[in-house]
């Protein structure tokens, strides 16, 4: 492995599992603040409140929520949406793991969408057109 990746051997964009579960309840309802989000949480399982400021805090920092002060409270809202996260996610594990050949990481997004759904293959293929189609147009999406 080269040194300049064993040096760097963390995912920057990675999230530990309570600040995803925080970031699907904000996705799905966005301007929760701090006792809400303490409330859902401790329906699968017990959760203080400090314990979830903490995390709304450190998902502050890593640019994932903004927040905005009403009242004695703040609300939280995704900066990220679900698909930039994912692709920052993604961009990490490439880089950490990435050989120099793009063949690679082809055939391992192929893979994985095979078996994802039955349709996802699919799915990739459209991708990759509208892609082609918006470098067509100079990087205008025609939707």
């Amino acid at each position: 492995m080269p040194a300049s990746r064993r040096a760097h051997n963390t995912l920057p964009n990675s999230l530990g599992e309570l600040e995803l579960k925080v970031m699907e309840l904000v996705w799905s309802a966005p301007g929760s603040d701090a006792r809400r989000l303490t409330e859902q949480l401790s329906i699968d399982a017990p959760c203080r409140l400090t314990t979830v400021q903490a995390t709304l805090e450190r998902l502050v920092r890593k640019q994932c929520l903004e927040r905005e002060k009403k009242g004695h409270a703040y609300q939280y809202f995704p900066k990220k949406s679900r698909s930039e996260l994912l692709g920052s996610m993604l961009k990490d594990v490439i880089h950490l793991l990435h050989d120099g050949q793009a063949n690679t990481i082809l055939s391992s997004f192929v893979n994985v969408a095979a078996r994802l759904e039955d349709d996802a293959l699919d799915e990739l293929e459209k991708l990759i057109q509208r892609k082609r189609q918006e470098k067509k147009n100079g990087g205008k999406r025609n939707d």
